[in-house]
């Protein structure tokens, strides 16, 4: 999407000049060598130099020397680009692929500087994780802490730009990557929100902080959130647009303040635009409490209450606001264009699929169109966004339009590479399944009440044509309701047309999305009630076998006073039966049960034990249901907090913290996000209500385990792990598991530890920020797991119903 992708630099609406000064050390030379690793979109990931590094065997690199059979380190000199590249080429420069270089620096002292490196998937400073730039995006800073004599530097990649930056304050304003609104003059309203990156190079924690935002001759002052020591964050800030009502980009002079001192200053340039221009606006999202933003191709000549929406969904690469920009406004509805968090993101799943809803909850109150004319279109990436919510919340669109798109990430991996589509071993089945609600092939029935538009270019080389053909084959066979179409000798980009295609908003203007009274026949497919749980009146509330497909298949007749269908892998199932009125005698006929029920206006629970069906009460919020059904990502949620350990030994809290602080740089990076981090002894549960919760370390080294896990049938110790009856013994164990927040009817809490120092460093690689990662509600294995794979994952599952440990939901190793 060329064109879209020029607007990046516009659209972020920044000065060019990063907005503090230092000395650079750019690195020229570097030892290469091409370690075995796999990172990847799922739970188990292999790498041969970090367990090497975990396990203190790594021999300090020589130019010729041996790393494992056949694999030397080899020099390599940065070419004119100031790139170190990999000998063979640099290709394969995505995440976990490559190998490592092996950077140094000698330092006449211990100072703080600024590591800046682009293209590669992540790092060690002095054993020390942090997270990569594997997009080459540039405004990725890490500060860093050099010790006197020689520091060293393990980067993960194939392909990379490397230098350290003195900075020459202890904390400094980054306006390189900002989350801005646009002024829309006339109609915005004053006070406006932003976000910008503040860098705290100081071993300190920086609370009590406050911005300073002066526009057009207007301030706003506003505190800030704490900095943690050694680490970055991005923060929001308020300013005042009311003296701006011309187009243009006035300047937002920002201050960064310590009580009444100036600690830095930025400029930073905001977008004003006309009426009727496409623009961003800014919000705070639910998921971490950071700011984020959507762009709006608004309705021609104003918002008209009960116009159409369209939600599109961008393409790998692109903004939101470039996406808005390749439609031409429509005189018949708004388009909003979500972010996915970044513009690679998620691939619009998982954090990505909730910033979707998020954005389309927005605008439903924003602009309050027709419930029935809601429509679903997006671009390569944004294409298979648009497959996938299409398929997991298919009652919310009128019709759906894919454009350049692939179905499954099992199919088109990009650059986390593929989700495997099977395995030989048990264990990783059980690990894979906890992604099964990103295949929509399996989901395929979901599609039925749509319209759907497939538009794809036949000469498409990025995303091959063949992906449009299979779903038109799939569809074709069953769906009453199919447009397709080819562009001849149109490429993945053949302008703007690639997505505002004038058949496409035909096609949906042809379409609604009809009341729920007035649907009488259910299909429907999910395999994780916490992600999609219903369709219209019916809802899969509890699974038999967790996030293994669930499908209902159900017919009412209000005439007849009966519904009428067929379960699969559902053990509690809710029908809304407002359809009848209250006490009608009605017959059910669910599989081989036969039930009368007596309609009243509360919505009807149904359990199936052991095949058959009796009617049920409402569960409690403590079982698992639509509201918290488990796997380890649903803890990063509800404005989510990290918090480190205290208790244990200073290796075991450096780890800790050293980990939420890696965690929360690749929250940042994949997600544009930020999170609080806090040491355990500051956690109180009353002052964190219904947030969730991660937790790094174990019973022994967090003083937070006992208050958030002491009823959990999982408890990490010291040289132990036990899981019910189930121990394992030794310090290099790890795991990570999920468990409902005490007191919270909806969030989690995620534990991420280990028994000893080598289990905890074998937790490190987080592939839960993946897009469509498959991790289970728990998993324990043994550090030698980065070097065998899954066969040294001891455990791994899912709870019952109940919150428990069950046999037939788990696998275990023997």
């Amino acid at each position: 999407m060329n064109k879209i992708k020029y607007l990046l630099a516009f659209l972020q609406c920044c000065l060019a000049v990063p907005a503090f000064s230092q000395d650079t050390f750019p690195f020229t030379e570097a030892l290469f060598v091409a370690a075995p690793q796999r990172y990847g979109r799922e739970a188990v990931y292999t790498d041969h130099l970090a367990y090497q590094l975990y396990t203190n065997q790594l021999k300090t690199p020589v130019e010729g020397a041996s790393f494992a059979p056949s694999l030397q380190w080899q020099a390599v000199k940065a070419d004119s680009a100031q790139r170190l590249v990999r000998r063979g080429g640099g290709r394969g420069w995505g995440f976990g692929r490559g190998g490592y270089f092996y950077l140094t620096y000698s330092s006449d002292r211990a100072r703080p500087a600024l590591l800046h490196i682009k293209g590669n998937s992540g790092l060690y400073f002095n054993g020390i994780p942090h997270t990569g730039d594997p997009y080459g995006s540039g405004w990725l800073y890490i500060p860093v802490q050099l010790k006197k004599g020689l520091n060293e530097i393990y980067v993960r990649g194939a392909m990379i730009t490397a230098s350290l930056r003195f900075p020459g304050k202890p904390l400094q304003l980054v306006t390189e990557d900002p989350t801005m609104p646009a002024i829309v003059t006339g109609q915005t309203p004053d006070t406006m929100q932003g976000a910008v990156v503040v860098i705290n190079s100081t071993n300190k924690e920086w609370k009590g902080l406050r911005m300073r935002a002066a526009l057009a001759g207007k301030e706003i002052t506003a505190a800030l959130p704490s900095i943690p020591p050694m680490s970055s964050r991005k923060v929001p800030f308020s300013f005042d647009a009311g003296a701006v009502n011309t187009v243009g980009k006035p300047v937002c002079h920002l201050a960064l303040l310590d009580k009444n001192k100036i600690l830095d200053e930025a400029e930073i340039a905001v977008e004003a635009v006309a009426p009727g221009d496409q623009y961003s606006s800014t919000f705070t999202s639910e998921i971490d409490g950071s700011l984020q933003y959507y762009a709006v191709a608004p309705q021609t000549n104003g918002p008209v209450k009960g116009s159409a929406l369209f939600l599109s969904v961008h393409g790998a690469g692109v903004e939101a606001i470039g996406q808005a920009r390749a439609y031409q406004p429509k005189d018949w509805g708004t388009l909003v264009a979500a972010t996915n968090r970044r513009p690679r993101g998620f691939n619009w799943e998982d954090w990505g699929r909730l910033d979707a809803l998020e954005v389309l909850h927005i605008a439903r109150e924003k602009f309050q169109p027709d419930p029935r004319h809601i429509y679903l279109t997006g671009h390569s990436m944004g294409g298979h966004g648009t497959w996938f919510l299409g398929a997991t919340y298919p009652d919310k669109w009128a019709g759906i339009a894919p454009c350049a798109g692939y179905p499954t990430l099992k199919g088109y991996g990009s650059a986390d590479g593929l989700i495997p589509d099977s395995s030989g071993s048990p264990m990783e089945q059980m690990l894979l399944r906890a992604g099964n609600q990103s295949d929509v092939i399996r989901l395929v029935q979901n599609y039925k009440p749509l319209g759907v538009y497939i538009f794809h270019g036949d000469a498409d080389r990025t995303v091959s044509v063949n992906y449009a053909r299979q779903m038109r084959g799939l569809l074709g066979a069953f769906h009453p309701d199919l447009s397709y179409y080819e562009y001849p000798g149109g490429s993945h980009w053949f302008g703007n047309i690639s997505v505002d295609w004038k058949p496409i908003f035909d096609f949906f203007k042809w379409h609604s999305r009809p009341a729920d009274t007035a649907v009488n026949t259910i299909d429907f497919t999910t395999a994780n009630p916490g992600i999609s749980d219903s369709f219209r009146w019916a809802s899969v509330q509890q699974q038999h076998h967790p996030l293994q497909y669930s499908r209902i298949q159900l017919h009412r007749n209000r005439t007849e006073k009966n519904i009428r269908g067929t379960t699969e892998n559902v053990r509690l199932l809710r029908l809304d039966l407002s359809g009848f009125s209250a006490g009608t005698a009605l017959t059910l006929q669910i599989d081989s049960t036969e039930i009368t029920h007596n309609v009243t206006t509360a919505p009807l629970y149904l359990l199936n034990t052991g095949g058959a069906w009796a009617v049920h009460r409402q569960p409690p919020l403590s079982e698992k249901g639509p509201h918290r059904n488990g796997t380890l990502k649903d803890a990063f949620n509800h404005r989510m907090i990290f918090v480190y350990s205290t208790g244990g030994s200073r290796e075991e809290n450096e780890w800790s913290f050293n980990k939420a602080r890696y965690d929360a740089e690749t929250w940042y990076y994949r997600g544009n996000g930020a999170v609080d981090i806090i040491a355990d002894k500051d956690y109180a549960t009353e002052n964190y209500r219904d947030r969730g919760v991660i937790i790094y370390g174990n019973r022994n080294t967090n003083k937070a385990w006992k208050t958030l896990l002491n009823d959990c049938p999982i408890q990490v110790e010291r040289n132990r792990i036990t899981a019910g009856n189930r121990q394992w013994t030794g310090e290099a164990l790890s795991a990570c598991f999920v468990w409902p927040l005490k007191g919270s009817d909806v969030a989690s809490v995620g534990v991420i530890g280990g028994s000893g120092l080598t289990g905890m460093k074998a937790a490190d690689g987080n592939q839960y920020f993946a897009g469509a990662s498959g991790y289970p509600d728990f998993m324990i294995y043994h550090a030698e797991m980065l070097v065998n794979g899954a066969g040294e994952v001891k455990m791994a599952g899912f709870y019952d119903h109940q919150w428990q440990l069950n046999d037939d939901k788990m696998i275990r190793a023997d």
